[in-house]
Parts: structure tokens; C-alpha cells; sequence
């Protein structure tokens, strides 16, 4: 191994590495825009992602991915048989893949939460990770994918990872239908208050990190002269989203909402995924403003559709990539439209852009419907109300909670005195847990 092919390994490695932890990021911020009653599970689903979700991807969907191709549509070879490029051994490679799998599959987990079976959980993780996303994959980053063939530019993934991957998501949650009580009869939308703020915006944090692996580890390539302007451009559009959104919920409900921060922030970073390689600087910013407003109406959006989608998954990752793939085709400084005037990468990236959306609606609402026959997807009502922690594992989220239950009447922190603390954390009438585990 030649040092640049040394340099290049320990740089995709790492880069690995960084993706991974973002898995920590999705757990985190999941758990904190969820209900007290369904954090530990919301967790375990990312569990999921990381165990079954990893081992379907590299034995199946890696070599449908990045096989020999087919007409392509697909490839198949073993996970040995898929090597990587830039001198990077295969085992690198497909550890760099198996990680952008499992954030594909986690992005579905979050449009799910608070009311899916565990057990079906796990068939869906298996499904996008080994069939659902690989083929779309190969369409795009396959040497012989069609849409590859046609010109596509899709840097890191805002169409092969996140529009198909919003929108698989966008199906799944309208197949299993929404949270008990989300909507009114009359049509408005009844709000659950996220947990824990503080813990979704950790979670954020660390995904804003772990895509600066994401992104600039796509160059597969420790000595890209483009891997600090990519690192650059994922920032300022992450900046960027997170600002607009800011101002566009003070200007529509009066306050700084802080879970449009947070997911304007990472629609930022979704949409500037395509183009961070290909677009100019100036541009990096316009794309993240654009996909931290966007989010803020594409949220309503799927509540007027009547889609629960507790954490924003459909408007962050959905829309967010839909509008990075055809940006692309706008500021792209050597094929955009504004930059030469031609039209045709605009157009392939628009194709682009629908295949992936369309495919992953496509595909999970026809497996979505498929399983809900054969197994069922959702909870039965009374463990929805319970709340799935102590359904599917037994422990809930914060054990020192069970101890509002046991104040005696008439102390200080008695029942009579501070009844809805006790109900809106432990989640309207849930049993505390048989045994102490503080």
C-alpha cells in the first residue's frame, strides 16, 4: 500500500467512524422529541438500525448496490467482490457504506415513533437496508446505474439517502396512521410536547458533526483539494438553515421555536449533501437558507395531510433532499443553470430527485401494507397509551420518575397538590414498573 492509499484508508475509516455516531445523534434527538413513555424505545429502534439494519446491507444490499451491473437497475456481487475506489480496500468501503445504510433506515424510525411494533421494526430496518435503498443506490452511484449514466450528480446523498429515505418514511407513518388522539375530529392538530428539548438538541449537535464524515469522507480521498471547501460548505448551510427557520417560526407563531432550529438546521445539511462538492460558496448558504424555511411549511404540510410524523422526518429529510438534488442543477459552477445557462443537469437532476422520492414511497407503502397483513405494524391502543418502553423492554426511559407515584397524600409533593406532572410524564395512567431499578 502506497501512502496515499494508507492516507486514504485511515480517512475513510474515520470518516466511518464519524457516520456511526451519528447514529448516537438520532438516538438523542429522537428521544427528546418523543413522549417520556416511548424514549427507551425510540432507542432500541436505532439499536436495530446499527445490528440487523448492518448486517442485511452488507449481506445483501452491498453487493446490490456496487455489484456488477445489470441493465442498471441492479448489481450483485459479494461484499468481497465490491472494491472500493482512490486505492481504499474494500473493507473500508463497505464499512463507509454500511454506515450511510443505517442512517437511511433511521430516518424512517423517527416518522414511526410511539406507535409500532418492535418486531415489525426490524423486518422494515432489514428491507431498506438490504433491498429498498440499495437498488436506488445503484441507480445513482453505480458506475452503471441509469440515472448515474445520464449525468446525475448526487455528491453524498440528498437523493439516494434522504429524499428516498423521507419519503419511504412519508409512506410507512400513513400506513400505520397516526398517534391516539393526534388529530381532532373537527381537523386541528393536537400537539404532544416533545420530553426534552435540551437532550433533541444534543442529538442535533452531534449529527452536525458526524456529517462533516458524511459529506466530506465521500471523497473517499484524504488528499481531495475540495475536502475543506465541502467541510466549509456543510457548515454554512447548516448555519444558514437553522437561522432561516428561526426567523420564519418568529414570523409565523411569534416565538423562536426550537425544534424548527433543530430540524432547520439539519435540512440544511440534508439539502447541501448533493451539491457541498459541486456548488460555490455563496451558493452553500442560499441552499441551506432555502431548506430551513422549507422545513417550516413542509412540517404543516404533513400535518394537513393528516401524516404523523413526530420528529419532522418527512420535512427535514424528504423535502430537504428533493430541494439539495435540484439545487444542484441550479448552482452547479461548472453545469448549473444560473452559472451557464444550460438546462439539461437541471432537468436530470429533477428526474433524479422524483425517482428517489417516488421509488421510496413506493416501495415501503407496498411492504408497509404487505407486512401490516402478515404481522400487523401497530401497537394494540392500550400499549400506546402505556407507552412502548414498558411493552417491548421492560424499563422506563427515567426510573426516578416512579417515585412521583409513591409521595404520600399530603406531603408537600403530594398527588392532590401536582396531579399533572404525574400525568403528562408517565403518560396518562401508565402502571410504574413491577420492580425497582434505582
Amino acid at each position: 500500500m502506497t501512502l496515499p492509499e494508507g492516507l486514504n484508508t485511515v480517512w475513510v475509516v474515520l470518516a466511518a467512524a464519524m457516520i456511526v455516531f451519528m447514529e448516537g445523534g438520532f438516538s438523542l434527538l429522537e428521544a427528546g422529541l418523543v413522549r417520556t413513555k416511548n424514549a427507551v424505545n425510540v432507542t432500541m429502534k436505532i439499536f436495530v438500525d446499527l445490528t440487523f439494519g448492518a448486517l442485511a446491507y452488507y449481506a445483501v444490499g452491498l453487493g446490490l448496490m456496487f455489484g456488477a451491473d445489470h441493465f442498471g437497475w441492479f448489481g450483485w456481487a459479494l461484499p468481497s467482490g465490491v472494491t472500493g475506489p482512490e486505492g481504499v480496500p474494500n473493507a473500508a468501503y463497505a464499512l463507509f457504506q454500511i454506515a450511510f445504510a443505517m442512517a437511511v433506515a433511521s430516518i424512517v424510525s423517527g416518522a414511526v415513533a410511539e406507535r409500532m411494533k418492535f418486531s415489525a421494526y426490524i423486518v422494515v430496518t432489514m428491507l431498506v437496508c438490504g433491498l429498498i435503498y440499495p437498488l436506488s443506490g445503484h441507480w445513482i452511484w453505480s458506475s452503471g446505474g441509469w440515472l448515474s449514466r445520464l449525468g446525475m450528480e448526487d455528491f453524498a446523498g440528498s437523493a439516494a439517502i434522504h429524499a428516498m429515505g423521507g419519503f419511504s418514511a412519508l409512506a410507512l407513518a400513513a400506513v400505520l396512521g397516526p398517534r391516539r388522539q393526534r388529530f381532532g375530529s373537527d381537523g386541528e392538530v393536537n400537539v404532544f410536547a416533545p420530553s426534552n428539548i435540551p437532550l433533541a438538541s444534543a442529538g442535533a449537535f452531534i449529527l452536525w458533526f458526524g456529517w462533516f464524515g458524511f459529506n466530506a469522507g465521500s471523497t473517499l480521498n484524504a488528499l481531495d483539494v475540495r475536502l475543506p471547501m465541502i467541510a466549509l460548505h456543510t457548515f454554512l448551510a447548516a448555519s444558514a438553515g437553522g437561522a432561516a427557520a428561526i426567523l420564519v417560526s418568529m414570523a409565523r407563531f411569534k416565538v423562536s421555536d426550537p425544534s424548527m432550529a433543530i430540524n432547520g438546521s439539519l435540512a440544511g445539511l440534508v439539502a447541501i449533501t448533493a451539491g457541498c462538492a459541486f456548488v460555490g460558496t455563496g451558493a452553500s448558504v442560499v441552499i441551506g437558507a432555502v431548506a430551513g424555511a422549507l422545513v417550516v411549511w413542509a412540517t404543516g404540510w404533513v400535518d394537513r395531510m393528516k401524516v404523523d410524523d413526530p420528529v419532522g422526518a418527512v420535512a427535514v429529510h424528504g423535502f430537504g433532499g428533493l430541494w439539495g438534488t435540484v439545487a444542484v442543477g441550479l448552482f452547479d459552477v461548472r453545469q448549473g443553470i444560473l452559472t451557464t445557462g444550460d438546462a439539461h443537469l437541471l432537468l436530470v437532476q429533477g428526474l433524479g430527485a422524483a425517482v428517489a422520492a417516488v421509488w421510496g414511497f413506493a416501495a415501503m407503502f407496498g411492504i408497509g401494507a404487505l407486512l401490516d397483513k402478515i404481522m400487523g405494524l401497530r401497537v394494540a391502543p392500550d400499549l400506546e397509551e402505556q407507552g412502548l418502553d414498558l411493552a417491548f423492554h421492560g424499563i422506563p426511559a427515567y426510573n426516578e420518575l416512579e417515585r412521583f407515584t409513591n409521595w404520600p397524600e399530603g406531603s408537600e409533593h403530594g398527588a392532590a397538590e401536582d396531579p399533572e406532572p404525574v400525568k403528562s410524564v408517565l403518560g396518562m395512567g401508565m402502571e410504574p414498573a413491577p420492580f425497582d431499578r434505582g
